[in-house]
């Protein structure tokens, strides 16, 4: 494994406030067995994961709903998002809900992001942020690459870390939602992903692989006889830039309704916020 320190820059305050801020407040994979199922169902394991974004691509569009978890000092936080995803232009609207703070007393608006590649905007991301306006993120300069900064995996960067994809298994046949699906599991490398990704994720993807505490990311992912994700879970490891300590986030996405209309329109600059974003006092949240 690969471990290197988590650098924070000014865009990482965003991943604080959103992730970190809310644990703070909470103070390999190919085996023999598999390969005669390999050759009844699973096919070429390593193989079917590279091509999943591009699976993704002849779809077109999907619903996408996501979940991300973190526990930290005996206490689980997750964080839910849902939305639509258009993989041709890369263009997707998610609806990001926190949880409640520790105390139960408080709820937060939901943040509603803009994905898009190079970038992240978020709307009622609050930090003194107005209500009309947008949050724009360069999702290079992101220590992680986006993948867990706002709380929720972008689903076509989240299919171009299976491109890299070193060792799989098949795991059997099984359903999601209804639909009959391939299980696989293995181990993906973010420096290989970056190198194999479209250009608008490259160089989040490189980022990722220098920021996070290790650049191998273990998953399971089920795909539909199209070779299309319809479920991905994750596992990511990064450092804590306040306690130095390595923190373990679990981020999975649920792809469903392909070909329902995604219109995503981005924000016009005169809506963009252009003022610092300030951190939570005291760690409590975002």
């Amino acid at each position: 494994m690969d471990r290197r320190q988590h650098r924070r820059t000014g865009g990482t305050a965003v991943a604080v406030g959103i992730l970190l801020g809310l644990g703070a407040a909470a103070t390999g994979c190919s085996g023999s067995g598999a390969a005669a199922e390999d050759v009844k169902g699973g096919g070429d394991p390593v193989g079917a994961l590279h091509r999943a974004a591009d699976a993704l691509r002849a779809a077109g569009s999907s619903k996408a709903a996501t979940s991300m978890e973190m526990a930290t000092g005996g206490t689980r936080v997750t964080i839910r998002g849902r939305g639509v995803y258009d993989y041709r232009r890369r263009l997707g609207r998610l609806t990001v809900m926190l949880p409640e703070d520790p105390t139960g007393s408080a709820e937060h608006r939901p943040i509603t992001e803009l994905l898009t590649p190079g970038a992240l905007f978020m709307k009622n991301r609050g930090a003194g942020v107005p209500a009309d306006k947008w949050v724009r993120v360069d999702t290079a300069t992101l220590s992680d690459g986006n993948l867990v900064t706002g709380g929720a995996t972008d689903p076509y960067a989240a299919a171009e870390v299976l491109r890299g994809t070193r060792e799989a298994a098949f795991v059997g046949r099984t359903e999601v939602a209804g639909t009959p699906v391939r299980h696989y599991r293995g181990t993906a490398d973010l420096r290989r992903a970056s190198r194999y990704a479209t250009a608008g994720d490259r160089a989040a993807l490189a980022a990722a692989a220098k920021g996070f505490a290790e650049a191998e990311v273990p998953f399971d992912a089920y795909l539909d006889d199209q070779g299309r994700i319809r479920k991905l879970r994750q596992r990511f490891s990064f450092v804590n830039g306040r306690a130095k300590t390595s923190v373990a986030v679990a981020s999975t996405l649920l792809l469903y309704g392909f070909g329902t209309p995604a219109d995503v329109t981005l924000p016009p600059a005169a809506d963009i916020f252009a003022g610092r974003i300030a951190e939570e006092g005291g760690g409590g949240g975002a």
